[in-house]
């Protein structure tokens, strides 16, 4: 989130300092959350503008100013416009998955196997709670990595860049909503898995067979990136806040599943074809649903003017 310099940071009240045998996921969290808002704060006066990975939510709700609504309900229009393609685009992608795994044994294949593998050892471990400050600042060091790319590729610039086991931030020039919101549809570690095995692939000579490691690496990164996502979600992140939470939950629910959708149709053995079918399929549907909704629209017009309502 990109914030201006604001007043010091009230006061607040000390956390109990209680000695535990163990502290939870949630609580380690947590705790990094509001070290790294106190670290960047501390920080804040020095800088004309700020991108923070973790700060205090309510700021927001308390600068909001009546001037702000406009924006809201375009917000709030955007987001529910884009609810239609969410839908067809969910639908058609179940549709091909049950397809392919009922018809064409996709559940059969070595690319599911090895990528369900891989997802099922990365839940396993995160729930876990193994190497929890590991898995904290790999997410946090990924999360502002992406929104470093992201600031570059909108010819930003990056001043200031820090990530620990508390949190990250970055200081930047620039904002907008690709860049609050990439790290949550973008699976960085995905992303260096695939290039990095690439690179190998071809510069080493490896054989055909070595692309079960990249199905594994694929599943156990693309579900440390969706699992890390629904963890933090809820936890009133700023990014969500800057532009508006509902717009920002439909934007990274329709960006996941496109980036499933990819991750499908490259599993497959004809890539580009299977995207191309999937394009096909998804206009059906969506025809198929906007006939749909018309008649259900003129029926219920019908129904109220027969009421006498209209």
């Amino acid at each position: 989130m990109v914030k201006k310099p604001r007043s010091p940071v009230s006061a607040r009240r000390p956390l109990e300092n209680q000695r535990r045998a163990r502290v939870s996921f949630a609580e380690a969290l947590s705790s990094a959350n509001n070290r790294a808002h106190e670290q960047a704060n501390r920080k804040g006066g020095s800088r004309s503008k700020r991108y923070v990975w973790v700060a205090d939510a309510a700021d927001l709700e308390e600068n909001a100013e009546p001037s702000e609504w406009p924006k809201r309900l375009v917000r709030w229009s955007l987001a529910t416009l884009l609810l239609p393609l969410c839908w067809v685009t969910t639908w058609t992608f179940l549709s091909r998955f049950s397809q392919a795994t009922v018809h064409q044994d996709f559940w059969k294949s070595t690319e599911f196997w090895y990528f369900a593998t891989g997802a099922l050892v990365m839940i396993g471990w995160f729930w876990s709670g193994l190497l929890q400050t590991f898995f904290l600042y790999l997410y946090v060091l990924g999360h502002e990595l992406t929104h470093a790319v992201f600031v570059k590729l909108y010819r930003g610039k990056v001043s200031e860049f820090h990530v620990s086991a508390e949190g990250g931030y970055i200081t930047t020039n620039k904002t907008n909503l690709v860049i609050a919101l990439s790290p949550y549809f973008v699976p960085f570690w995905s992303v260096v898995a695939a290039l990095f095995y690439v690179v190998l692939r071809f510069s080493a000579g490896l054989s055909p067979e070595w692309d079960r490691l990249l199905y594994a690496t694929m599943g156990v990164t693309w579900t440390f990136h969706m699992v890390w996502t629904l963890w933090m979600i809820p936890r009133d992140q700023p990014d969500l806040k800057e532009n508006g939470t509902y717009l920002s939950l439909v934007i990274i629910f329709f960006a996941n599943i496109l980036v499933l959708v990819g991750l499908f149709c490259l599993a497959e053995k004809s890539p580009l074809q299977n995207i191309r079918d999937f394009g096909m399929e998804w206009l059906r549907h969506a025809a198929t649903w906007s006939d749909m909704a018309l008649r259900w629209g003129n029926h219920l017009l019908l129904e109220l003017r027969a009421a006498g309502r209209f």
